[in-house]
């Protein structure tokens, strides 16, 4: 794409053209929430809708040592699985004295609903239903033909509710998704630009209507994008505050131009250009996101404004690399015997002189930020968790 136009329609500019057309110029995006709690909560449960992000576990049985679904497993988390891999719903429901755990554990077709549950006491720690993959309506996420769950958050939600009827005042119900919409989008772009390029390449089109068709793909993402927001508003609206919902914090989904993926597209002369669509589609989600929150009853944390500063400056949370993933790649394609080419974390393990260990050689899970090409590492999560206390305390819902 090196020989056409970067195509970077900006989420603000996507808002003015949608909002053209009256006299008054309402921005979408560019109102506040209201009317959420200011008084502390006690809270009795950690409520967790969303993807990889907040995944607990949910696909521990496709890193089985014994290779058929029961433990020990090596891995099941999106970070470095060890002694410390947690992520940073986690932490939170920890710092909370919250027992939490996954609410749906399996693969390949077969799932457990609430294992936590063997243990009696238990039985209502289930509240993480988090899963890689997962996207906001679509059941298809990222990784369902290779067997992951990908449970919807619109059908996580509605788990919830079939399990206890309603939300509790004293549940904290967080929710991070979108990412997993943008990069089914941006794959999408990135077909559509690939093939572009090989018609302009041929003479089948001119630079022109290559240019044309690259912004009309980038459209077609960043209207995607608008509906999942939009529909990731509303499941809120009706289903997590229209069912009792109280105390409801929102996490707005990364910008993953911070991250190795964008690193590695940088790297290249043919998808350099395609970073800025990349931010495009999550700036599209979050603005439309927080158009459909508008004058509702939550709190909206953004996480990006940490990811930025860790990145600017690193040793202020104790970071030493911020730029390489401290998976290796090759490793865990040698544990997983070809099947993950991609270095994903969720098969990362740090224990020391194992086989299944898929560390970068002097890689640190608590100093490296990245764990792969877009998860935190502990270290990162670990960050994260300790800048959503920061916000829950800057709400007033706790101490």
């Amino acid at each position: 794409m090196s020989n056409f136009r970067s195509w970077a329609l900006t989420a603000f500019a996507v808002a003015v053209l949608a909002a053209c057309g009256g006299d008054d110029l309402d921005v979408p995006g560019s109102g506040d929430t209201a009317g959420a709690p200011t008084t502390q909560g006690t809270f009795t449960a950690v409520v967790s809708f969303g993807d990889s992000l907040s995944d607990a576990g949910a696909y521990a049985p496709a890193t089985s040592l014994t290779a058929d679904g029961v433990p020990p497993y090596f891995g099941g988390r999106f970070t470095v699985n060890g002694s410390t891999g947690k992520v940073w719903v986690e932490n939170l429901a920890t710092t909370l004295g919250i027992a939490a755990t996954p609410a749906e554990v399996g693969f390949a077709g077969a799932s457990q609903a609430c294992p936590a549950a063997a243990v009696p006491a238990l039985a209502g720690s289930c509240t993480l239903y988090g899963q890689g993959g997962a996207r906001v309506t679509d059941p298809n996420g990222i990784g369902r033909t290779s067997g992951a769950l990908t449970v919807p958050l619109k059908t996580q939600i509605a788990n919830h509710l079939a399990r206890f009827t309603s939300f509790k005042a004293s549940d904290l119900v967080v929710v991070l998704a979108g990412n997993n919409d943008a990069l089914v989008q941006f794959g999408a772009f990135g077909a559509a630009a690939t093939q572009i390029q090989t018609d302009a390449v041929a003479g089948r089109i001119t630079a022109d209507q290559a240019n044309l068709q690259l912004f009309q793909a980038q459209t077609a993402a960043q209207a995607a994008m608008k509906v999942a927001a939009q529909e990731l508003a509303g499941y809120i609206r009706t289903e997590i505050l229209g069912k009792g919902g109280r105390y409801v914090a929102v996490v707005l989904p990364l910008n993953f131009s911070a991250t190795p993926l964008a690193a590695g597209l940088l790297a290249s002369p043919t998808t350099a250009p395609t970073v800025p669509v990349l931010s495009a589609l999550t700036d599209t989600f979050s603005l439309w996101l927080r158009d459909g929150l508008t004058g509702q009853p939550v709190k909206l944390i953004d996480p990006n404004l940490l990811l930025n500063d860790a990145i600017a400056s690193p040793a202020k949370y104790g970071f030493v690399n911020v730029q390489v993933p401290t998976c290796d790649a090759a490793k865990i394609s040698l544990i997983t015997g070809g099947a993950e080419r991609g270095g994903s974390s969720l098969f990362c393990n740090d224990t020391p002189g194992v086989p299944f260990n898929g560390m970068r050689t002097g890689a640190d899970a608590a100093t490296w930020l990245f764990a792969d090409s877009i998860h935190p590492t502990p270290g990162g999560h670990k960050a994260l968790s300790d800048y959503v206390v920061l916000q829950l305390r800057a709400f007033g819902w706790i101490s």
